[in-house]
């Protein structure tokens, strides 16, 4: 009963010490919600920029790639013949070239089925080629799909601006142009493009559609064509492909699947890190930056919180040191300043968790028209929120506790002679 009535004294003193010189305190919770807000904006900017870039790397690169590409050859057929003990002196070595390709891909994603990490896969078929209309000729790509799993994995029917992504499902004279490419060929729906392989083959082929994935580099120089249709131009049968595009249930877990696959498939698996260590470094570095901005804001409101603290000490060193005089404890003070730093920091966090969205709100309604975008981006995640308020009160009652301390430890004798 006397601990609750002396921790009730104690909140009341703090309660005064508060309100007595409510600009201090007002400045100090200020300190705090700036801290907090700037945390919880620089961060939801950050995560909406990472994620618009992760969409749009995403819209064509796939969590995993299996291929038959390879840099090097590692096959010694006299090491196979006599076995590795043997001195072996092989001159004029060469190597026989061989189409980089996959020739068994049913096989395959028979094998890719049975992994539970894996959400999607699509076998795809490349082919650089020229596109000819009239004069014009451009050198490009067109990629052989499945129309059904390319959309599901990439969300390329939403990315047609003319025509049908579905006239893909049929095999049939067709194609789907990037617009660039379509422009640059000056043709448009309906119209024909010759196409001619590097074997010299060369059809005609009806443009079905325009599509605009926002990666300038693709659209001005990738079509799109039922990948029974790029057989037929090739003279391949129905098991050939040059990639399978896999995507996982999570992302991030590549390095599992890889070394989980690796055994059953004598294909290269290249993962999006393997081959996009840019993106990686780029999403990482921001938020590092954005982190070290934030928690500096943070920092400096701490130390303007520590300065009012320790002047507020100074102003009531006397009041302190009748506290006690009259049989409070150092314990006592320190808990009645820690009060005060506890309120500060809590009001400050709540107030800067309501600037933060309301900052990151005008921020998202500001325009923005580049590469699909409409707004700026952002994206709130529930980690920020918590993470803003714990730093802010780690802050406040770290700055509060020093001089609290300090405040603890005086000699009431001392103070009251001097």
């Amino acid at each position: 009963m006397a601990k609750a009535t002396k921790n009730k004294v104690n909140s009341q003193i703090a309660s005064v010490h508060l309100t007595s010189k409510i600009w201090q305190t007002v400045v100090a919770m200020l300190g705090v919600t700036f801290g907090v807000s700037m945390y919880i904006f620089m961060n939801t900017f950050m995560n909406g920029v990472n994620s618009t870039q992760d969409d749009l790397a995403f819209s064509n690169l796939p969590h995993i790639r299996i291929n038959n590409e390879t840099d090097q050859n590692t096959y010694n057929p006299a090491i196979a013949m006599f076995g590795g003990n043997s001195l072996v002196n092989i001159r004029n070595r060469k190597s026989i070239q061989s189409e980089n390709n996959i020739r068994n891909t049913a096989q395959v994603m028979s094998v890719l089925k049975h992994q539970k990490d894996i959400s999607e896969m699509t076998p795809q078929l490349n082919v650089s080629v020229f596109f000819r209309s009239g004069a014009k000729k451009i050198n490009g790509t067109v990629s052989g799909v499945e129309a059904d799993t390319q959309d599901r994995m990439f969300g390329s029917a939403a990315k047609v601006i003319e025509g049908k992504w579905s006239e893909l499902n049929y095999q049939k004279p067709s194609v789907i142009l990037g617009f660039v490419l379509a422009q640059n060929l000056g043709v448009k729906v309906n119209d024909n493009v010759n196409i001619l392989t590097s074997d010299g083959v060369s059809k005609n082929y009806t443009v079905a559609g325009l599509i605009e994935t926002s990666v300038k580099d693709v659209d001005k120089s990738k079509a799109y064509m039922n990948i029974g249709t790029t057989r037929q131009l090739l003279g391949k049968n129905s098991d050939y492909s040059s990639d399978i595009m896999v995507n996982l249930v999570n992302r991030n877990e590549t390095s599992r699947v890889k070394a989980a696959l690796q055994p059953s498939l004598k294909y290269n698996i290249e993962t999006w890190q393997d081959a996009n260590q840019q993106l990686l470094a780029a999403s990482q570095m921001r938020s590092i930056i954005a982190f070290a901005v934030s928690f500096t804001i943070l920092l400096v409101a701490g130390f303007g919180i520590y300065n009012i603290m320790n002047m507020t000490i100074n102003e009531k060193i006397r009041e302190i040191a009748i506290l006690k005089a009259m049989g409070f404890s150092g314990k006592d003070i320190l808990s009645i300043f820690l009060m005060q730093a506890s309120i500060i920091g809590l009001l400050g966090a709540v107030s800067g968790l309501i600037l933060g969205v309301v900052l990151s709100t005008l921020i998202n309604l500001v325009p923005f028209k580049i590469a699909g975008l409409t707004t700026l981006p952002i994206m709130y995640k529930t980690q920020d929120f918590v993470l803003a308020v714990l730093f802010g009160m780690l802050t406040t009652l770290l700055a509060g506790y020093l001089p609290a301390r300090k405040a603890s430890k005086i000699d009431p004798v001392a103070i009251i002679r001097g």
